[in-house]
């Protein structure tokens, strides 16, 4: 059974995703209607708890999206709780080394292959562990100087579904002005080495763009998973088109 990350990526590339950092019922749905590919869930940077994630999850798993869930660390029962209650992916935020890396891809694998421990929380996840496991892929977030020093054994760890970058710790871990974190020389030149060096080991390459214009480039680096904004971002700038449409702003 493939993941329904993979079921989208194998109908196009790149996917456009969403993002969710606060409890609303609204946001993912609207996403969904948009025709976005997926809709990350923020356990690092948000108002979101795992309550707040599972009934979320559990409000999507009938509608054609894909769901990740970003956690701040490769801490096993995070992992498994937001994977119990339907994630189709994890993103494991600040990962750099190989090591932890490794230990990621365990917390979403059932012993003697990792240490999740089995108790899915939706009758319709079923109970045949290996479906529960080639369901889920696994991303390794890089954000900072020294994960970008060990990208190739990163890259080479055995079951990790993909890389995802995040250029504002990135850029931040590199000295470079956060503002500056997708169009800076540097910056660029680290993210496009991170591709070339991901997608040489048959890895899934992920970006967290922050809007179209910045998703399309990142896309022409030739990223596959791209985040375009989060729900506040998405609200705010319908609200200002609104806004300026009614003022006759034009």
């Amino acid at each position: 059974m493939r993941s329904a990350l993979r079921d989208a990526l194998g109908r196009r590339s790149p996917v456009w995703g969403g993002w969710i950092t606060g409890p609303t019922p609204s946001g993912p749905e609207e996403f969904a209607a948009a025709g976005y590919d997926y809709v990350g869930f923020d356990a690092q940077h948000s108002y979101l708890d795992d309550a707040d994630i599972a009934a979320m999850l559990r409000q999507l798993q009938h509608l054609p999206i894909a769901t990740a869930v970003r956690l701040p660390s490769a801490a096993p029962a995070p992992i498994g709780r937001v994977l119990d209650a339907g994630a189709d992916a994890v993103i494991i935020a600040m990962i750099e080394s190989a090591d932890q890396a490794a230990a990621a891809v365990a917390a979403t694998r059932y012993p003697p292959s990792g240490v999740r421990s089995f108790g899915p929380l939706r009758a319709s996840l079923g109970r045949d562990t290996a479906v529960l496991e080639s369901r889920v892929d696994v991303f390794a977030m890089i954000e900072t100087a020294a994960a970008l020093r060990d990208i190739d054994r990163i890259c080479a760890v055995p079951g990790l579904s993909g890389i995802y970058v995040g250029p504002a710790d990135l850029a931040i871990s590199m000295g470079v002005d956060v503002a500056a974190a997708t169009t800076h020389a540097e910056l660029r030149d680290a993210i496009t080495a991170i591709h070339r060096v991901a997608s040489g080991a048959g890895l899934i390459t992920g970006i967290h763009a922050g809007s179209g214009t910045v998703g399309q480039a990142m896309a022409q680096l030739g990223y596959q998973v791209i985040t375009l904004a989060a729900e506040s971002q998405a609200l705010r700038r319908g609200a200002a088109d609104h806004l300026t449409e009614a003022r006759g702003e034009h």
